[in-house]
């Protein structure tokens, strides 16, 4: 299941939107800003029916 969710670059600040694979369970990878280039970890967090995105610089 896929499902979109806006977040701010922590690096930029610029209002970006994320596409999330839901159907992978717990996950984090890493994805590079469209607007500044560079990467931002994204940690996400499911049972299967409610998720939670973070998103963090690098270097945190």
């Amino acid at each position: 299941m896929l499902e979109t969710q806006a977040y701010h670059c922590p690096y930029c600040g610029e209002a970006v939107e994320a596409v999330l694979d839901l159907s992978g369970g717990d996950q984090s990878y890493y994805e590079d800003c469209p607007v500044c280039c560079r990467p931002i970890l994204f940690q996400l967090y499911t049972d299967g029916a409610q998720w939670t995105l973070e998103v963090h610089r690098e270097d945190d």
